[in-house]
C-alpha cells in the first residue's frame, strides 16, 4: 500500500490526497508536525534528506518526494496527465511555475500568517514583496482562465490540481481573490470535480 508522509494544513499535502482520492487509490497516511519539526527527525530525513513533506512512500519502499513530481507520477496513464506531447509540456510547464511564481508568495504568506510565525519588520517588508509577487501570479492566471475553463486540453488535469491547492485558500495568506472572477469559476469548476475533498480532509 501506498504511504503518504503528509500536514493537513499543507497545500503541497493537499495536492496528493487529492489525486489519490480522485484516483480511488488506497493509502495510509502518516501525519507530520512540521511546526514541531517533526520532518526533521533522522528517521524521516533517512527517508527524504530534505526533510519535507509531502513524502510518498511507493509498495517497492522507494519515496518519492516534491509534490509535483508525485502528482506526475501518479497521474501517469490517467485522464488526470494527457497524452499529447505538447499538452503534457504544457502541464508541467504550468507546475514550474506554481512552484516558482506561485507557490513562494501565497503559500509562503498563508503559512506565516496561520502558522503564528512572528512578523518581524524584515518578515513585513518581505510579507509585501510576497503580496506584489503573488498578485502578479494570480494576474496571469486569470488572463488564461478568461479564455479557457482550465490550464490545460481545455479539461481538468494534474496542472489545475497543482494551482488549485493554494489558490483556494489564498485569502488566508491575505491575497483576496473577488478581483479574479475568472480564477473564481475555476475554483468553483475544480471543486465540483468528481471525489473532490476538501483540504482538511486526511
Amino acid at each position: 500500500m501506498l504511504t503518504l508522509y503528509d500536514n493537513l494544513s499543507s497545500g503541497n499535502g493537499y495536492k496528493v490526497r487529492l489525486l489519490l482520492h480522485q484516483l480511488d487509490l488506497r493509502y495510509r497516511r502518516i501525519e507530520l508536525d512540521i511546526d514541531k519539526r517533526e520532518t526533521r527527525t533522522p528517521a524521516f530525513l533517512a527517508k527524504n534528506p530534505n526533510g519535507r513533506i509531502p513524502t510518498l512512500e511507493l509498495e517497492n519502499g522507494v519515496h518519492l518526494s516534491e509534490s509535483n513530481a508525485i502528482l506526475f507520477y501518479l497521474a501517469e496513464a490517467t485522464p488526470f496527465l494527457p497524452a499529447a506531447r505538447l499538452d503534457r509540456a504544457q502541464v508541467l510547464q504550468w507546475m514550474f511555475f506554481e512552484q516558482y511564481s506561485h507557490e513562494p508568495n501565497i503559500a509562503t504568506s498563508r503559512y506565516w500568517l496561520t502558522h503564528g510565525i512572528e512578523i518581524t519588520p524584515e518578515r513585513k517588508m518581505m510579507l509585501e514583496l510576497k503580496k506584489k509577487g503573488g498578485g502578479d501570479a494570480l494576474a496571469v492566471m486569470e488572463q488564461h482562465l478568461t479564455k479557457q475553463h482550465y490550464f490545460v486540453a481545455s479539461r481538468y488535469t494534474i496542472a489545475d490540481i497543482a494551482l488549485y491547492a493554494y489558490t483556494h485558500v489564498a485569502e488566508e495568506g491575505g491575497f483576496a481573490l473577488a478581483p479574479y472572477p475568472a480564477i473564481r469559476g475555476w475554483l468553483a469548476r475544480v471543486a465540483a470535480q468528481p471525489r473532490h475533498i476538501p483540504i482538511t480532509r486526511g
